[in-house]
């Protein structure tokens, strides 16, 4: 009997203590991941890549997200005076449309200068000439460019070099943007060329 007892008491002792431990785990739960946790603790949803747009192209016309409607559309930002990352990403993306053949034709490359001070129109049209005539140049004021900038997501900054003299720091990837505006990710520099390929080959049937 006394056994019995024993182990009533402790059966009793153990459902005394889990009582209120389930109690103080599910209010830890409403505090920390539930409706009672501060606002400030939760998850902000992701803003989505890219959006409206206002610029001038190479050839003195405005521009905006909605003259690409309907069509793929490739986004790099650089400037005319890059010694490197440029011309290398707008070669290789010369060669990622051709690789892809008759399908691409249907995807447009939009070279954004974030160095309107120095590439004007006539200095982007001239550069442009020498990559596929798919790409089109543009730039806008520095309030223009930098609100593109900011809604894509991506960097820049001016790096003086001394005297009036400067080089701009920014975002190496690829944005690519499929035929409703929407972003769907991106090509990152020096990406393998056959997974560049796919990837646009993907992009132009979107």
């Amino acid at each position: 009997m006394k056994v019995l007892r024993v182990i009533r008491y402790a059966a009793w002792g153990a459902v005394a203590l889990a009582v209120p431990l389930a109690l103080a785990l599910a209010l830890g739960w409403w505090q920390v991941d539930g409706p009672g946790r501060p606002a400030a603790s939760r998850q902000e949803p992701v803003h989505a890549v890219g959006g409206p747009f206002s610029l001038t192209d190479h050839r003195g016309r405005a521009v905006t997200e909605r003259d690409f409607r309907g069509r793929p559309l490739l986004v790099f930002f650089g400037f005319t005076h890059c010694p490197d990352v440029c011309p290398t990403t707008l070669f290789e993306a010369s060669e990622w449309v051709k690789a892809v053949g008759a399908l691409a034709d249907r995807v447009q490359i939009l070279f954004v200068s974030v160095d309107p001070k120095r590439d004007t129109t006539e200095i982007l049209g001239q550069y442009i000439q020498s990559f596929d005539p798919r790409i089109i140049g543009a730039t806008g004021t520095k309030d223009q460019v930098d609100a593109m900038v900011a809604a894509y997501r991506a960097t820049y900054r001016l790096v003086p070099t001394g005297g009036d003299n400067y080089t701009v720091e920014h975002s190496a990837s690829v944005f690519m943007m499929d035929s409703t505006g929407r972003f769907v990710g991106t090509i990152d520099f020096h990406e393998q060329r056959d997974i560049a390929v796919d990837k646009v080959r993907r992009l132009a049937g979107l």
